[in-house]
């Protein structure tokens, strides 16, 4: 799978990736601006940007006109903000791109912000917050996510507060719009089966008049833990949710193939480590599974577990355990577990990219930010990579990410005091 990279006559990148076989074309713009780029005042606008592109634009005048050209074409539709990114993208049969590219231009560069409309949504997205409150298994990822990050912009729910949420008028959203909304900091990829001439065309028309602008930057995190870290929910739930992990890779670190390889041996899918020994040696949950996080500066290596309250402790320690058999390699990783692992990855990578939405989102996520074009990578090259990882890198990885002195953990449940969670910790110092 191959790609195109070019440029509008405005500098707004384009990547394009032939699917031919398809009869359906996605398109998604990506903005690099997401929660991350806010100060405290501001938490949670970039996320309420995004949903007031679907409330009407300069054409497509409300949020019920919106929704009806969209779903008079078929298409799939929808938008995301993350910490470092906010995308949309709609999917509609070949034939009607021009269509797609008409309505997303228009949602994206012409909001209408209409005081009725923010009003509406404030109250949707103060919801959207309350609803995660009361879900102790989305909860705990905030949680744990504020503590591994304190006290800078990357720890903050993406969401924001309700405190904030509820402050933001219209001149807020275009301030913000202006700052980060332009030519140079978005990019356009298009994957399915569209030709490229006829898609750098259509993008020219749509989005070639937007303005380029200045970089925008925000506050890096400085790494400054020297002990474990622990916060706790107290909250009467019938299961403890606990999310444990350690600082990780950045985004474009020459270790991440390996830590990816890592986490897969480690928590990822059935017959992995931590699978088989609290569920299936154990019987002591149901879900268990590690996962890594890449940003520009800083990533995240972390295991979440949902467990009977009187079983969490057990489960603390034999989760260390396995993280600390990784470190000294008591356990050794045979060459059938790494060959595993590496399918495991290849796998699910190729089976995803069966959609086109999905193509959009392993290109877009690394053009984005990409220092060079090299940084794009097809996923051939994704799998080369993966292919010469060694067993030594994936335990040299593990030393160095897996410092207890360096964990933290977060817990929702029905627990009083953090004590039984320090002192878990303490016997694996």
């Amino acid at each position: 799978m191959n790609y195109t990279l070019s440029k509008l006559s405005n500098l707004l990148p384009l990547l394009t990736v032939p699917m031919p076989f398809l009869e359906s074309v996605c398109v998604t713009v990506w903005v690099r601006v997401g929660s991350r780029y806010e100060d405290e005042n501001q938490a949670g606008i970039a996320h309420f940007l995004e949903h007031m592109a679907f409330k009407g634009g300069k054409k497509y005048k409300n949020a019920s006109i919106v929704a009806s050209a969209l779903e008079s074409l078929g298409a799939q539709y929808n938008a995301a903000t993350s910490r470092e990114w906010t995308n949309f993208y709609v999917k509609v049969r070949k034939s009607d791109l021009s269509k797609a590219f008409d309505i997303l231009s228009d949602m994206i560069l012409y909001p209408r912000f209409r005081d009725e409309d923010i009003d509406k949504e404030r109250n949707v997205i103060i919801e959207e917050i309350a609803m995660n409150e009361d879900s102790p298994s989305d909860k705990v990822g905030d949680i744990f996510m504020e503590k591994i990050y304190e006290g800078n912009s990357l720890g903050r729910d993406i969401a924001g507060y309700p405190k904030t949420v509820k402050k933001f008028v219209k001149n807020d959203f275009m301030k913000f719009r202006n700052k980060h909304y332009y030519a140079n900091n978005m990019l356009i990829t298009v994957a399915g089966g569209a030709k490229e001439i006829e898609v750098k065309k259509i993008a020219e028309n749509y989005f070639g008049s937007l303005n380029s602008g200045n970089s925008q930057s925000f506050e890096n995190f400085c790494p400054n833990q020297k002990k474990p870290r622990i916060a706790l929910l107290h909250k009467k739930t019938e299961q403890a949710h606990i999310v444990l992990g350690f600082l990780g890779y950045p985004r474009w670190h020459q270790n991440r193939y390996a830590e990816n390889l890592l986490a897969t041996i480690l928590g990822r899918g059935m017959s992995s480590r931590l699978f088989t020994e609290v569920r299936e040696k154990r019987g002591l949950a149901y879900s268990v599974g590690s996962s890594v996080s890449r940003f520009t500066d800083v990533g995240l290596f972390e295991t979440y577990v949902g467990v009977d309250p009187k079983n969490a402790i057990e489960v603390v320690k034999v989760i260390l355990n396995e993280h600390k058999k990784l470190t000294e390699t008591k356990d050794e990783i045979s060459q059938k577990e790494l060959s595993k692992a590496k399918e495991f990855v290849k796998g699910t990578l190729a089976l995803s990219l069966e959609d086109s939405s999905s193509v959009n989102n392993f290109f877009g996520n690394r053009a984005l930010f990409a220092r060079t074009e090299k940084d794009i990578e097809t996923p051939k090259e994704v799998f080369e990579r993966l292919d010469q990882v060694t067993t030594d890198e994936i335990y040299q990885v593990a030393k160095d990410i897996f410092d207890i002195n360096k964990i933290t953990i977060a817990v929702v449940g029905p627990f009083e005091s953090k004590s039984l969670f320090e002192n878990a910790i303490i016997s694996f110092l």
